[in-house]
């Protein structure tokens, strides 16, 4: 018998599923809020409701400038997967939760491995009280963020010169 899909991954998988509704011409990133072993919300990354996304204009800013990633998401059209889910939670259903988080390759259709949250998707999942963010590497590996971590390790502090 086919040993059981673990319960982190099975998450993942449904995170994964989420990327294919993504709009970016460079990586999808899907997410899910789950708390108690429910399903909060999904996200995924794409422009806010009523714009025009990357994938309908068959272009994209970042790309056409030559942005290398994780820099200057202000000319980015999309908003990031891991802030649709949140905004689409009651936050009571978000204290203590875990986000499961994937990230595709747009040309390729394959996993990225190495990604986490940006700074400003960081401060909203602190905010939000998500407990864990798991993020898969591979089709079977994963990394798990505490934010507890991002709290007291204030990555962002170096930015501004303290």
């Amino acid at each position: 018998m086919e040993e059981r899909r673990s319960k982190i991954n099975y998450y993942l998988d449904i995170a994964q599923a989420v990327t294919l509704r993504g709009t970016c011409l460079r990586k999808n990133f899907g997410s899910i809020i789950v708390k108690d072993d429910v399903i909060v919300s999904t996200g995924y990354n794409g422009a806010p409701r009523g714009r025009a996304n990357c994938c309908d204009l068959g272009s994209c800013l970042r790309d056409k400038l030559n942005i290398p990633r994780g820099e200057r998401y202000e000319l980015c059209r999309s908003v990031h997967a891991e802030a649709n889910a949140i905004i689409s939670a009651a936050r009571e259903r978000m204290l203590g939760a875990d986000l499961y988080l994937v990230c595709v390759d747009a040309k390729t259709g394959k996993l990225v491995s190495g990604t986490t949250s940006c700074q400003m998707c960081k401060r909203l999942v602190i905010n939000a009280g998500i407990e864990r963010v798991i993020v898969r590497e591979n089709e079977n590996d994963y990394s798990i963020y505490n934010v507890k971590d991002w709290i007291e390790n204030d990555d962002s502090l170096g930015q501004i010169g303290y």
